[in-house]
This record gives C-alpha cells, sequence and structure tokens, in this order.
C-alpha cells in the first residue's frame, strides 16, 4: 500500500514538473513579448512594432547564392609571367548573391530604354544622363582588322542579346548596379500593394524612385507625389502593412527591400570562380584547383563531352575558335551567355567569354596581414546631405552633380530622387580606431599614415602638389570645361612616370575570348582605368547576403 502511494506520488510530481516545464516554456517563447523587458508587441495598444513573420532574404532577379567560406586567394600554380602580384593568402568571405550570368546586352539596354524615357536626351537638363551610359562601341574597331560588323550591331541587333555586354566602364557597371537595385525594390513595393501600380511608368524626371530616399525620407519618395506612394484608398493597405511609428511607410527593420546590387569584390568573384562548394579535396582547399572545373585541362574528359572546350578563350595565334566542326568551341568573339557548363555553385562563364570588373583599387599586393575578412580596397565613406532644417537633401532635376571623366566623358554621379551624398567628416571618424578618414582607397599603401618612413623620390616637376610623395608616380591627365561647355583637355607629357597605376584604377578579372588559357586562372589579377573600356570586359552584379551564414538557415550535417 505505501509502494503505491509513493509511486502515485511520484507520478503526480512528474506530471506538475511537466506542467510547470511547460508553461515556463510557453512563457520563454518571445514570439509576441520582448525578451528584455517583457512587454507585448505588435499589439493594438502599443509597444515595439516589428515583423515577426520575415523570412531569409529572398534571391533577387538573376541571382545564385554562395555560401561564403575561407579560402586561398592567390596564384599557386606555375606563374610564368612572375608578376608577383597575388601572393596566396588566406581569407575568409560572407556568403553573399552573384549574377548567374554576366549582365547582357539586353539587360543593358534595358537600362538604356528606361534613362530615355524618364530622362528624355531632347532635353539639354538630362541629355548627358543619358550621353553618359552610352557604351563605347568603337571599342571593336582595329587599326588592321575589319569589325564594324561588330561595332555597328553588337550591342542593338538582336541576335546579340543574349551576349555579354562589352564597351562598358567600371564606373558605367557601377551605375547600372545601381539602378538595379532601384527598380527592383520598386517592384517589390509595388507588388505587395505599397505603391500604386504601374506608378514606374508614370514617373517624371523629378519623381524616380530611389530605395535610400524612400527608406530615409519615404515623404520624397517619387518627388513628394503623395498620390503615389500612399494613394487615396492604398493607404489603408500600407497601414496594414506596416505598422509602425508612421503607420504608413515600409521600413528597413519590415524585411521587405532587398540589399543593394553592387560589382563583387575582387575576393568574392575569385572565391565564387573557384566553386569550392562541389569538392572536398585538401590540395583544392588549400589552392590547388587552377580553373573553375576540376582538373587541370581545358577540355571535357567527360564520355558524352570529351574534348569539347569548356570555356570561350584564344587557343592560340590566329586561332579564336579552333578548326570550324565538331572541335571547334563555337564562338570567335563572345558567345551567348550559358554556352558552357556552369561551375559548382551554378555560375556561367566564370573563366572566358569576357573579362570582369570587380570592385577593387588595383594595388600589386593584397595586405592580408592588416585584413582577411571580406578584403576589399576601395572604400570611400559618405554619408547623406543635410539641410539647414534637419532634412536630407534629395537631387532634383537642377541640383544633378556631373563629372568629367579623364577621358573626357562627361557622366551623372547620381539622378533626381536620389539622396545627395557627402563625405563623412571628423563627426563620424573623431576618436574611431576603425578609420579615420572618409577615402581609404590608399590606406597602407601611399596614404600619410602609411608613408611616415617612406622616402621621396626625385623632384616635384611642377604636375602636382608634393608630387614626391605620392606613392605611385602615374600620370595626371586633367579634363576641364570652360564657361561655354568646351572641354579643355592636358594629356601629361612628363617623362618621369613609372606606372599607370593610381587611385582610378580598378581590378578586372578572368580570361577573355581574347586570352589565352593562362589568364583562365581565377586567381589572376589586372588592372584598367576606371573610366575607359574595351572589347573584352563585362561585368556580373553581386548582392550581400543578410541573416544566417547558410540557405534556410540550417548548418550542414555530414
Amino acid at each position: 500500500m505505501n509502494l503505491n502511494k509513493t509511486l502515485i506520488l511520484q507520478l503526480c510530481l512528474a506530471l506538475a514538473a511537466t506542467i510547470f516545464l511547460g508553461s515556463c516554456n510557453k512563457s520563454r517563447d518571445y514570439k509576441d513579448s520582448s525578451r528584455a523587458t517583457g512587454w507585448k508587441m505588435n499589439s493594438k495598444e502599443g509597444g515595439f512594432q516589428y515583423n515577426p513573420k520575415a523570412k531569409e532574404q529572398e534571391t533577387g532577379p538573376g541571382l545564385m547564392f554562395i555560401e561564403g567560406g575561407t579560402f586561398t586567394m592567390g596564384r599557386v600554380q606555375d606563374d610564368p609571367m612572375h608578376d608577383w602580384n597575388n601572393s596566396p593568402n588566406q581569407q575568409h568571405v560572407q556568403s553573399f548573391y552573384m549574377d548567374e550570368t554576366e549582365v547582357t546586352n539586353l539587360m543593358y539596354l534595358e537600362y538604356l530604354d528606361w534613362l530615355k524615357n524618364v530622362f528624355p536626351p531632347s532635353d539639354e537638363n538630362y541629355r548627358r544622363i543619358y550621353e553618359g551610359a552610352l557604351l563605347d562601341t568603337l571599342v571593336w574597331r582595329n587599326r588592321l582588322g575589319y569589325n564594324e560588323v561588330m561595332t555597328n550591331n553588337y550591342l542593338r541587333h538582336p541576335a546579340y542579346a543574349e551576349y555579354p555586354v562589352v564597351g562598358v566602364s567600371w564606373v558605367q557597371a557601377v551605375e547600372f548596379s545601381n539602378w538595379r537595385t532601384d527598380r527592383v525594390n520598386e517592384l517589390i513595393l509595388e507588388d505587395e500593394g505599397i505603391t500604386t501600380r504601374n506608378a514606374r511608368y508614370e514617373v517624371k524626371p523629378g519623381e524616380t524612385f530611389s530605395t535610400e530616399t524612400y527608406l530615409n525620407a519615404p515623404t520624397l519618395a517619387y518627388g513628394g507625389n503623395d498620390s503615389i506612394t500612399r494613394g487615396g484608398k492604398r493607404s489603408q493597405g500600407i497601414a496594414k502593412k506596416s505598422k509602425d511609428s508612421t503607420g504608413l511607410y515600409i521600413q528597413r527593420k519590415d524585411g521587405l527591400l532587398m540589399p543593394s546590387y553592387r560589382l563583387p569584390t575582387e575576393a568574392e568573384w575569385e572565391y565564387a570562380a573557384l566553386g569550392l562548394v562541389g569538392l572536398r579535396n585538401y590540395n583544392v582547399y588549400r589552392g590547388r584547383k587552377k580553373y573553375p572545373w576540376d582538373g587541370q585541362y581545358t577540355r571535357s574528359n567527360k564520355r558524352r563531352t570529351r574534348g569539347d572546350q569548356l570555356a570561350n578563350f584564344k587557343q592560340g595565334d590566329g586561332d579564336y575558335g579552333g578548326i570550324a566542326g565538331w572541335s571547334d568551341d563555337g564562338a570567335d568573339i563572345t558567345a551567348q551567355v550559358k554556352s558552357y557548363e556552369p561551375n559548382d555553385y551554378g555560375l556561367y562563364d566564370m573563366a572566358g567569354n569576357v573579362a570582369e570588373w570587380v570592385a577593387d583599387v588595383y594595388r600589386p599586393i593584397v595586405d592580408d596581414e592588416f585584413n582577411d575578412f571580406n578584403y576589399y580596397r576601395g572604400n570611400v565613406y559618405t554619408k547623406n546631405a543635410i539641410d539647414k532644417d534637419g532634412k536630407v537633401k534629395v537631387v532634383t532635376s537642377d541640383s544633378i552633380v556631373f563629372d568629367t571623366l579623364s577621358n573626357g566623358k562627361i557622366v551623372a554621379r547620381n539622378l533626381p530622387g536620389e539622396i545627395l551624398q557627402v563625405p563623412v567628416d571628423e563627426n563620424e571618424t573623431y576618436l574611431r580606431t576603425n578609420f579615420s578618414d572618409s577615402d581609404n582607397r590608399d590606406y597602407r599603401d601611399g596614404d600619410k599614415r602609411s608613408t611616415r618612413y617612406y622616402q621621396s623620390f626625385g623632384e616635384d616637376d611642377g604636375n602636382e602638389i608634393d608630387e614626391g610623395k605620392r606613392m605611385y608616380n602615374s600620370p595626371t591627365h586633367k579634363v576641364s570645361a570652360d564657361s561655354t561647355g568646351h572641354l579643355d583637355r592636358t594629356f601629361d607629357k612628363s617623362s618621369n612616370r613609372t606606372t599607370l597605376i593610381d587611385n582610378e584604377v580598378r581590378v578586372y578579372k578572368g580570361g577573355s575570348w581574347r586570352d589565352r588559357d593562362y589568364w583562365l586562372d581565377p586567381a589572376q589579377r589586372r588592372y584598367f582605368p576606371q573610366d575607359m573600356a574595351t572589347d573584352y570586359i563585362g561585368f556580373r552584379c553581386a548582392m550581400s547576403r543578410v541573416g544566417s551564414k547558410t540557405k534556410n538557415g540550417k548548418r550542414p550535417r555530414n
């Protein structure tokens, strides 16, 4: 009898403990209450409002997910050129997204068409916006070659629609990426019922949509046109979509808008090109992989495709594709995207076809001693310009900032509807330990701090103040416009220049249809002036990953 009572008592205690722990777990769910204060959130009575149903980052149009990790950046294979500009070093990159293919002619034509419709070149105020975005189709010309068919047709003829865009400068690639960001987020807001449907087709030059303007000053989005951003009856729909303090507009904390499209960093591009995700070989991990595909050769060893070329490149003197027929690689100039097999990340043409711009300013070394995480040289920190009333300054049709490049071409650095950007100042840099200047392109390689013990070589030749203190003695061409708009071009004729490297040259990666297979190695790196273009350099966009490193936020298991 006593034994039965003991068992009954133990069962009751176990049941009570289960009920107690269940109630504790329920109270610690924190889905509707604050882990900090215990207050209820998202309640009608008040409290902090946030989006508990926000999922992981959606994959933007054209992008593929690249899970980040560590890899050996730089060349560890044979180096017959002895460039000494890609010494191997260990780097780690965060997860990100990258375009499946290079940006195509069709994609860029969509950009040009939008600019022409919104900023008609017939209007003198906007003429230079469209002209600054036009590609340099003359890059195809050769003094001893007949290439006029490409000069006249490559960009606009539908036969080349799915071919990678060329004749594009680094500056133009950046502006395309900015435009793409705003158009993708503009459509997201429209699809969610936040903005008036088809508003993107009806905007005026001073009412263009900008993601950052909408997030920082939503009442100024679309030029402050309230009928577009709220739209009468639609204002109720907006209030349901976002219950923040304004009760009307989506904010960053709603998790709806995409991060910016941008050019990939050099480290990201090289990591993505190697496609290490599909391999579990120690030598590969340590940097022994030579191409985006497995193996040491440029031809396929698979039974069905044995002998086929795996990329579009120059195979020898006077040989841009092979003998016509089965052994040909299918292209003499560029090839249509997706003509060859993708790498293990699902990325096409990470070797051959066209070389690609990346975001970095070129230097012969990668300073892994200072940083080995998300390495990038090129940071120029800016902030939103604020007017005397404490409001952000939005660019209008009368305040577009134009920049004259070293080759005399004039480009718009911002468009109406965007927030004016200015360099960060002492308010942001005072007593900071992680950065002290707005422009960090030459940090530890030419700036005052890194040249503390640098000795001047040569005398000032008058072309620039403190000429002898410049780390890289590159030409300093100057272009200025007089009151009539005529450009005065001053070519640097100094015979004392020793390099073309400066803060205006950018890295480009990957071999092209004009290159031998030596350049197909993802570790190879070259540079070119950021405001010039060629017939063999294109680009693709990337996007940062927010949130978990892995897809779906789950760690892989063996």
